[in-house]
């Protein structure tokens, strides 16, 4: 394994080998688990994508302790399937400012969720709900994800559109 991809506990360091993980550009560890073979053509697609797309894309997602997802936004929904680990929160900013906070995890008589699925052009983020842990889950994206359909957040833009969520936008973006 690479020092430099160097996890902070023992059981992530398994998993980011076992699953060959790599950096995310928003923070925390991925790989994709599968990429549909069918490819749907632009025409057959709404107008927001402007090449074809496979029918479906998954990958494994991995946040370690105080790392975490910075926000971001994708075209198509993404549904975030909870598979162990710390309970994770995802930070949802909606088009008027409201927030939403989902908590996942496998205590359902907590209220915690096993999958939750984002809107399209939704701004989210997401971080551990416990220190000295980590999370892993899946993303299931349809039609399939491709990096063109990403947007990582600016902070100051993200600032201009929602300063009534600058403590929250401050905490969950790097630049």
């Amino acid at each position: 394994m690479n020092p430099e991809k160097l996890p902070s506990t023992n059981e992530s360091a398994v998993i980011i080998e076992k699953l060959d993980l790599l950096p995310h550009p928003e923070g925390g560890w991925y790989s994709e688990a599968y990429r549909s073979d069918d490819i749907l053509q632009t025409h057959s697609l709404p107008d927001r994508y402007k090449s074809p797309h496979c029918f479906s894309t998954s990958i494994y997602f991995l946040l370690e302790s105080s790392d975490f997802s910075a926000f971001h936004r994708i075209t198509s929904d993404e549904t975030w399937h909870f598979y162990l680990g710390s309970p994770l929160v995802i930070y949802c900013i909606f088009p008027d400012g409201s927030v939403s906070h989902i908590l996942m995890g496998n205590n359902l008589n907590e209220g915690q969720l096993l999958q939750f699925t984002i809107k399209r052009n939704c701004w989210f983020a997401a971080k551990i709900k416990d220190i000295n842990s980590f999370t892993l889950v899946g993303c299931t994206v349809s039609p399939g994800f491709e990096f063109p359909d990403f947007e990582l957040a600016g902070r100051q833009n993200l600032l201009k559109m929602f300063p009534q969520n600058a403590a929250l936008i401050s905490d969950l973006t790097r630049m």
